[in-house]
């Protein structure tokens, strides 16, 4: 049963902890420019040099690429052991920045935790590659992680825009009649609904990783036409989603996109399929990226849910 504690979301359910780091981070973007006020290639050179915000996490020894020609690249984190199954995982960043080798270390805790061999795919980024190009890599990993292992279940999932693109992915496949062998899904705080739900249009510009402007700008990379947002795989809120697999949902509740995360999963459950929401106090937007105790409670959860699966 699809369960949702109000008092989860009630500023007495923020550890404190959690609210001083939200304090620190406020500051901090305050005297930063917004995304989308800088080039693109400014921001990604930076997240590649380790600066900013977010911690670094990759590229670590430890994994590695699987990219022979002609094929979408895959980072590959191995478990110890012979595999359980598969998870392929689709990294954040707005469609616009990032790459899986940056979560190398979260991705090796995966594989560690789970038996499962974890594949990040490297999907192309827009603006220069707009939709559907980051969906139709996301399905050609899918496809590249069967070859490679034949005959192993697998789940898949992501955070943030990689939380659309699983949601996204898993939308196309239903309507083509092909879930069979995926067994569940981890859809951590992505954006389900293009034209935006209510907690995200009514944000505003409050800068506490994402805002308004933010994600507007990235849905104007992404589909430039908003005519096309409304397509029920590119807004996967408005999918037929029954036969659908188990899905985890994970969000923090001082994140713009908690209404994404809430519709999807009560319309998940609503469609007969096992959902599970796992709501964090006072969590921004990508909070599991820092070194808080509730960060941990979310990882903790990604992985066992993950177990549970295989």
């Amino acid at each position: 049963m699809l369960k949702l504690d109000p008092r989860l979301m009630t500023p007495s359910a923020v550890d404190p902890e959690t609210a001083a780091f939200n304090d620190r981070l406020e500051e901090q973007l305050a005297a930063l420019p917004a995304q989308h006020e800088l080039p693109v290639e400014t921001t990604r050179r930076a997240r590649a040099e380790g600066r900013g915000i977010f911690p670094l996490t990759g590229p670590a020894a430890g994994s590695g690429w699987d990219a022979p020609d002609g094929v979408v690249p895959l980072r590959i984190s191995l478990p110890v052991g012979a595999p359980r199954g598969v998870y392929l995982h689709v990294h954040g960043g707005g469609w616009t920045f990032n790459r899986p080798d940056y979560y190398d270390l979260p991705n090796q805790r995966i594989a560690r935790d789970t038996g499962l061999v974890v594949a990040s795919v490297q999907y192309r980024l827009a603006p220069e590659h707009a939709w559907p190009a980051p969906l139709e890599d996301v399905l050609a990993g899918l496809e590249r992680v069967r070859k490679l292992w034949p005959g192993l279940p697998v789940a898949l999932g992501g955070e943030s825009a990689g939380g659309h693109l699983s949601a996204a992915a898993l939308a196309f496949l239903r309507r083509a009649g092909a879930l069979q062998g995926l067994v569940g899904a981890v859809l951590n705080y992505g954006i389900y609904d293009l034209r935006m739900t209510a907690s995200m249009a009514n944000w505003g510009g409050r800068k506490l990783v994402l805002n308004t402007p933010v994600v507007a700008w990235f849905l104007d990379n992404l589909i430039p036409d908003p005519a096309m947002r409304t397509d029920p795989v590119a807004s996967p809120l408005l999918s037929d989603l029954t036969g659908m697999p188990p899905a985890l949902f994970q969000v923090g509740t001082l994140d713009p996109l908690l209404d994404d995360t809430l519709q999807l999963a009560a319309r998940w459950a609503g469609a007969g399929a096992h959902a599970e929401l796992a709501l964090w106090p006072g969590g921004v937007h990508a909070f599991d990226a820092f070194d808080l105790a509730i960060a941990e409670g979310f990882r903790a959860r990604q992985s066992a849910f993950l177990t549970g699966l295989f």
